[in-house]
């Protein structure tokens, strides 16, 4: 059996993931919807994408529990249809309602453009993982580099759309484009087969034996854990505390990189910079776990967050701009590490069987992530009378902590 197909529906997926991370592009949107509802605040705009961000999770959860019951074409279906009425209704907001148009964005962006998100997200990962048990971090990489430059990739392309159509057709048309490449996606990849499975997992060994492993590769399979099980793990609790952590430490200034590289004597393109790292860290990322294991690439990933705040704090004392440079860059390539690194472990970890539900729950990780970094960053920010130096502190003091939460998974990890 020829299993070369499989990078066909990697590039497939890949592709699928790069219009889908759309949804991190609320930024884009922000300015032109301010423009048409002079009335909303920042922070009734800043709840959308909090909305879609926990109903990216739900959605994933949603999509690990379908998998156990509906094909992959289903489950990509039902994610088209929410996108494109998700974003399709978008473009239908009234300007001269706006309270019933902030409920509108609040449920068509954030419930069914989150949720379809998330569900074709979880697809779109736990299936392919399945083709590529012999490289599933580098498998991993390549699909949520994908994702992590969706925004940036056709964010440009979607802005300069909006300055010549104007902000709700361009709503139309993303609805109706993400919604046939989702159909795509739904025709193209399809889930192995049994004699697809076994052809893998021959590959798998092979890979194995290559790189050295040979001991490991005629072992019993490691144990397929079910979502309780998983939970009952230490090691499972140590690795997502880890995660919430470096997640935390990026988001303290990711967010603001363009903001920081201007108060330094920067320019703003260095926002730019700094998501072009973030998805290379995702490749590198995987490439690491592939080749060296969890606790190599966990290590290299902490030790380039720890190098971020550390340059940057340097920065920040010296008020050189290199410093600066050189520390985003190291945020952009650890933060974009920690998903990468945490598909590839939960999958390894706990086994592939019920990976797509044990993964849509290690996913929510992104949660308690995304409200402690902006929450710490913007007291700190208020508190220094907007200096970034204690962000700087702060992210050494998130990589010191992670370090300790990396040393108790180890020795977790040897008890299992």
């Amino acid at each position: 059996m020829n299993t070369n197909k499989r990078w066909l529906y990697l590039a497939t997926a890949t592709l699928t993931l790069l219009f889908l991370g759309l949804i991190y592009a609320w930024s884009i949107f922000r300015a032109p919807f301010s423009e048409l509802f002079p009335d909303w605040s920042i922070s009734q705009m800043s709840l959308t994408f909090t909305i879609s961000m926990i109903f990216f999770c739900l959605g994933g959860f949603a999509g690990g529990l379908m998998s156990k019951k509906m094909s992959v074409r289903t489950r990509f279906l039902i994610s088209a249809i929410m996108l494109f009425v998700g974003f399709f209704a978008v473009s239908m907001v009234n300007t001269s309602a706006p309270g019933s148009s902030l409920t509108m964005l609040y449920i068509f962006y954030g419930v069914f453009g989150g949720g379809g998100v998330g569900l074709a997200y979880n697809c779109v990962i736990g299936t392919l993982n399945k083709w590529f048990p012999d490289k599933v971090g580098l498998a991993s990489g390549i699909m949520l580099m994908g994702f992590g430059l969706g925004g940036l990739v056709l964010g440009s392309i979607v802005n300069g759309m909006i300055g010549s159509m104007g902000l709700l057709p361009v709503f139309k048309i993303l609805g109706i484009v993400i919604a046939i490449v989702c159909v795509l996606a739904a025709i193209i990849i399809k889930a192995p087969t049994a004699e697809d499975s076994a052809a893998l997992a021959d590959l798998a060994a092979t890979a194995k034996v290559a790189s050295g492993k040979g001991a490991a590769a005629t072992a019993a399979p490691a144990k397929d854990y079910s979502a309780a099980e998983m939970l009952k793990t230490g090691r499972f609790w140590f690795f997502t505390i880890w995660a919430i952590l470096l997640n935390s430490a990026g988001l303290l200034v990711i967010n603001s990189a363009a903001n920081i590289s201007v108060a330094f004597g920067g320019t703003a393109v260095l926002g730019m910079i700094v998501s072009l790292f973030n998805g290379a860290g995702r490749i590198i990322a995987g490439n690491n776990f592939d080749k060296f294991g969890r606790k190599a690439a966990t290590i290299v990933n902490n030790s380039f967050m720890l190098a971020a705040g550390i340059f940057l704090a340097l920065g920040g004392m010296t008020s050189k701009y290199i410093f600066i440079l050189i520390g985003l860059i190291f945020v952009g390539l650890a933060y974009g590490g920690c998903p990468t690194i945490t598909s590839a472990y939960i999958n390894k970890a706990f086994g592939p069987a019920n990976f797509p539900t044990n993964f849509s729950i290690a996913n929510f990780s992104l949660i308690p992530a995304a409200t402690i970094g902006p929450m710490i960053s913007s007291a700190l920010l208020e508190a220094a009378g907007g200096s970034y130096n204690t962000n700087f502190y702060a992210i050494i003091g998130f990589s010191a902590a992670a370090l300790v939460m990396w040393v108790l998974l180890n020795i977790s990890s040897k008890n299992a």
